[in-house]
């Protein structure tokens, strides 16, 4: 029997919401970014390069009907499996006219097995309308809107160039849970100019919103990324594999054990990454991970106080060397 991991995972919190093994199917729609088209500026975020996170495939002229029948047949050959989740995950998918995004979700919904949507976007991105949409659609499947906060600092939002505040985070995630919408947080560590204090209260200010889950990043160098500039002339060093191992358990501590950890590290394309070249082997991170956990007796929530977040300033379990700069 496999021993359960110290942290509610998103693969044990579906098998027993469905009873089974539930996959995601990635999907790029082929829509930009407000932060890319001139709305809000150009280039994206500091460290989005032309491709972003997505794969690609609209550019590619598959469809999003085409994308799931590759999803489908790979992931029932690979797992299978026979549930499935469709991830609007390239660039900001909720970024256009609310019939045309009604189109592609249910394009995606509407293969047998399907069972539930996530929708990759950014909190300045969400009208009334395309809220309401979500959830009405909500009514039959599962629904996970997935904002990306990175930061609870402003100072780092605009040194990221993020094009919002925090506060239009926490508008959007209120405005999501009126609707009874499940919302997942997008945070980045290693981020620059922040250390274990910056990294502490961004999981506070999480642990007092209704979230029903978050996903951790590390910030990694790619190619043609305007922090690839920074990383190239020494202005920007990532963090180290200990660094970010201790600082995800610190911020694992201090969540709510409630909630869905969707995700505890990124997946760079190889071809486009510059640094840090420890960060591909993902299968190691997650060990290291439950090894910090193990290693402290520790686990999610393990730091956290529900009355007013105090546990945010607790001293996080960083060694001197292990400051983060």
């Amino acid at each position: 029997m496999t021993a359960a991991l110290p942290y509610l995972d998103l693969n044990s919190y579906l098998r027993r919401l469905h009873g089974e093994r539930v996959q995601k199917i990635t999907l790029d729609a082929g829509l930009t970014c407000p932060n890319r088209d001139g709305t809000l500026g150009r280039g994206g975020c500091l460290y989005c390069n032309p491709r972003g996170s997505g794969t690609g495939a609209w550019g590619q002229g598959l469809s999003i009907t085409q994308q799931m029948e590759q999803g489908l047949a790979r992931l029932r050959q690979r797992y299978g499996a026979k549930k499935f989740i469709a991830y609007f995950q390239s660039f900001t998918n909720t970024y256009a006219p609310v019939e045309q995004l009604e189109g592609l979700y249910r394009e995606a919904l509407a293969f047998p097995g399907v069972v539930g949507l996530s929708i990759g976007t950014r909190p300045d991105c969400l009208s009334d309308a395309v809220l309401d949409l979500l959830a009405e659609l909500k009514k039959d499947y599962l629904v996970w809107l997935e904002l990306g906060l990175q930061s609870a600092h402003d100072a780092t939002l605009q040194r990221i160039n993020r094009g919002h505040d925090v506060a239009c985070f926490t508008a959007a995630v209120a405005q999501a849970a009126v609707r009874g919408l499940e919302t997942v947080a997008h945070v980045i560590l290693g981020l620059p100019g922040e250390g274990p204090g910056e990294i502490a209260a961004t999981a506070s200010l999480l642990a007092g919103l209704p979230l029903q889950g978050v996903k951790i990043h590390l910030l990694y160098v790619t190619r043609d990324s305007a922090l690839a500039s920074f990383y190239r002339e020494g202005a920007y060093r990532p963090l180290s594999e200990r660094e970010y191992v201790t600082a995800v358990v610190d911020f694992l501590e201090l969540l709510p054990p409630n909630l869905i950890i969707h995700r505890l590290t990124g997946d760079p394309h190889p071809g486009e990454l510059l640094a840090p070249e420890w960060c591909v082997a993902k299968s190691r991170v997650l060990n290291l991970i439950k090894a910090e956990f193990a290693r402290r007796g520790s686990r999610q929530g393990a730091r956290w106080r529900q009355e007013g977040q105090a546990s945010a300033l607790e001293k996080p379990h960083l060694l001197p060397s292990d400051e983060v700069k």
